[in-house]
């Protein structure tokens, strides 16, 4: 009897747990799939970490399509996502960050999400909301809000980092990453993004927490300032080019 590929271990795991609310925080399931992801590595999902060739995505996803631009620049300093497996409950994917690149800061709005960078380093930053929620309305007509998150992580990660993993509420749902190298991650997310049911990506600008006093000169932080910054949505930011492509490098069995 052949092994079963780590992919598809993962997968069948996902099949059993996920569900289209995503999986309680205080599942096994979740050790189980960081101890499965932990030992990933880049060959396991056809990727090799000095050929960009296999990306093996097709498409565009980006925000200047209509600009004039070098396209072969474009596609080295792109994003490249690619879908190895999506339903309702759970998502399997890759991003692929060529160095100096940045995924802005975002959301994963009621999702837990666990990611593995399988080759290269990132820098991680990432927040979680305050609560109760403080949010500060007062900035003068056109101004959107901004509502009060506390850091939680700003560090680099690379391949001999542990599964990472955010909750819902918790763990660095609204995060940005920087490609210090050339790097790869893989990722599981559950439940799925589905923009029909309102569950879409919001990205955010920061502001320093003395960027807008609390009134009354109150207090609320715990522990440093610096910890702690106001987060405005914004649109998606038009600097955001990214590489859509569904992976063929190998055949998860459903």
């Amino acid at each position: 009897m052949s092994q079963i590929s780590p992919i598809q271990a993962l997968y069948d795991q996902c099949k059993k747990a996920c569900t289209p609310v995503g999986i309680p925080p205080s599942s096994p399931v979740i050790q189980n799939l960081c101890s499965l992801m932990d030992k990933t590595s880049p060959a396991d999902v056809g990727l090799r970490e000095d050929n960009s060739d296999d990306d093996r995505c097709h498409g565009f996803l980006g925000h200047n399509s209509d600009d004039n631009f070098d396209m072969i620049a474009r596609w080295d300093q792109s994003i490249k996502y690619l879908e190895l497996h999506e339903n309702e409950s759970f998502t399997m994917c890759i991003f692929r960050m060529p160095k100096s690149t940045v995924m802005p800061l975002h959301d994963h709005p009621g999702m837990t999400v666990l990611s593995k960078l399988l080759y290269g380093s990132l820098n991680v930053k990432a927040y979680d909301w305050v609560e109760p929620a403080c949010i500060q309305n007062s900035r003068g007509p056109g101004y959107r809000p901004v509502k009060l998150a506390k850091l939680v992580v700003d560090h680099v990660r690379n391949a001999s980092s542990g599964t990472s993993v955010l909750y819902p509420k918790s763990g660095g749902n609204i995060h940005c990453f920087s490609a210090v190298t050339t790097c790869a991650a893989f990722d599981i997310l559950t439940p799925s993004y589905r923009e029909a049911a309102g569950s879409t990506c919001t990205f955010y600008l920061e502001y320093p927490y003395s960027s807008f006093p609390i009134a009354d000169g109150a207090s609320i932080i715990d522990g440093k300032e610096e910890d702690y910054a106001w987060l405005e949505v914004i649109d998606t930011p038009n600097s955001l080019c990214m590489l859509w492509g569904e992976y063929k490098g190998f055949t998860i069995k459903v």
